[in-house]
């Protein structure tokens, strides 16, 4: 009888490793939120504008120190007071969330054009990143820009010795700062996606982010205005930032007689950035001047 060697055992069918089967179209391979890809690109645009930071945040807070200095010298003699405090500590908490909101615009409005410009939007798209992990990404980079130019005013402004900053209410302070951040975010993102070049951006800056800050209540209080020019400065939301961003600082507001009318400005700054947040995410999950 010829002997019988000792071969392994061939394996069943259902042993057999099946190859893997292609997702259908349009199912993410990463299922919920890719982690890894948000901070990447997050880090990446906050280095972007951190290794220029002398024309990012520096230069931003002596631009605003001087607008300080110029209408304190100017307006601000002969011990003029404004809601109870002289005309510098007026002004400053002003100047500190407009300083704010202007580089969040600036910070989101330049990426998206910059590749449609350079021909590297690619780079945002093939990504495996979800629109609200792209918008968070960009939005939150340009946050932590405004935070930084807001850090570096405060502390250029205390350098005035006019100036007199003391938190009343830090609630105030902190919510106003990121909700206006948030707001010009937004529309900064929106203006990139819209814009074909340079120029538009640049007009959105000139003719709509300006005007709205310097007419914002930022140097005076709307009381003074005529009550044709009150009522439009309530239409503009840069003065619901301003004022209630001031109100942090002095614990006084020309938004209204009570603190309630603060209260509803930063629940109605709340829902504005939400439905401002949710058109941003639509855009850019339709590819609008992106994908074509």
């Amino acid at each position: 009888m010829a002997d019988q060697t000792n071969s392994p055992a061939l394996p069943t069918p259902s042993q057999i490793p099946q190859p893997r089967a292609f997702p259908a179209k349009g199912v993410p391979l990463i299922p919920g939120v890719n982690a890894v890809g948000l901070k990447t690109l997050y880090m990446k645009e906050v280095r972007r504008f951190f290794k220029v930071q002398t024309q990012t945040i520096w230069a931003p807070a002596i631009t605003t120190l001087l607008f300080l200095v110029i209408f304190t010298v100017a307006l601000g003699r002969s011990g003029r007071m404004v809601l109870g405090v002289n005309f510098a500590t007026f002004v400053a908490p002003g100047l500190i969330v407009m300083g704010m909101m202007q580089n969040a615009f600036a910070n989101a409005s330049f990426s998206l054009l910059a590749g449609k410009m350079q021909g590297t939007i690619i780079d945002y798209l093939m990504p495996p990143l979800s629109e609200v992990e792209l918008m968070i990404a960009m939005v939150g980079a340009a946050v932590t820009r405004a935070v930084l130019v807001g850090l570096a005013l405060a502390g250029a402004m205390l350098l005035w010795p006019a100036v007199h900053l003391t938190m009343v209410h830090p609630w105030a302070v902190i919510w106003f700062g990121l909700m206006g951040s948030l707001f010009l975010a937004f529309l900064g993102l929106l203006t990139s996606i819209w814009a074909d070049k340079f120029d538009h951006n640049a007009a959105v800056t000139n003719f709509v982010i300006a005007p709205l800050s310097l007419l914002s209540g930022t140097f005076y209080v709307i009381d003074n205005l005529a009550p044709l020019f009150r009522m439009v400065s309530r239409f503009n939301p840069f003065f619901y930032v301003i004022s209630g961003f001031r109100f942090g600082f002095l614990g006084r507001s020309d938004i209204g007689d009570s603190n309630l009318a603060v209260l509803h400005s930063a629940l109605g700054l709340g829902l504005t950035n939400l439905a401002l947040g949710y058109l941003v995410f639509r855009v850019l999950r339709s590819g609008w001047k992106l994908r074509s």
